[in-house]
């Protein structure tokens, strides 16, 4: 079965590196560049099967998780996402099921429960430094390369989002992150 998702990353740490991958296979086609902070959501699907917003951001709850074309195990499998806490987007929800949209676009349905609530983002753009403070003077505690994965812990505001990136917590700039809305806050 074909797996999807290869990025290649790395976070640069002040004591040196340490490689964080995703697995991909060998026919799987290669992601698109990781775009910046995503577009406001359009207005919530009141109609949806769970009672959630759609669309809305969720992370893969599992380290292997079946996309299948359509929303139901009788439905082919196209590709193995390979990376527990991968940020998605639910689109669309069909009974037990979720259409999700990755970070370069690419749609599937996935079984509801192997998603999670609990807030991941991707690293996107160049290299970006995760500051000890919400300020861009304060103290750079380590940069990561797009594609790296952050534990969103809050976003209070429409600049900053607290994170956590390999047991590191600190901030950064809500536009270099994929898996949250521009004008989405939460604490």
């Amino acid at each position: 079965m074909p797996t999807r998702f290869a990025l290649s990353a790395v976070l640069v740490l002040a004591a040196g590196l340490l490689p964080l991958q995703l697995a991909r296979g060998a026919d799987a086609a290669p992601a698109a560049p990781l775009s910046a902070a995503a577009e406001a959501p359009p207005p919530p699907d009141k109609g949806s099967d769970s009672g959630l917003p759609v669309p809305r951001f969720v992370s893969l709850a599992a380290d292997k998780v079946n996309a299948r074309t359509g929303p139901g195990a009788r439905y082919p499998i196209a590709w193995q996402y390979q990376r527990r806490h991968l940020p998605v987007e639910v689109i669309a929800e069909y009974e037990y099921w979720r259409r999700i949209r990755d970070h370069d676009g690419t749609e599937a349905w996935v079984h509801k429960n192997l998603t999670s609530g609990r807030r991941y983002g991707l690293v996107t753009g160049h290299v970006q430094p995760l500051y000890d403070k919400p300020d861009e003077v304060s103290d750079v505690l380590l940069t990561a390369e797009p594609g790296v994965q952050a534990r969103l812990r809050k976003c209070p505001n429409r600049v900053w989002c607290e994170v956590e990136i390999s047991g590191t917590r600190g901030w950064m700039q809500r536009t270099a992150l994929w898996g949250v809305y521009r004008d989405e806050t939460f604490d």
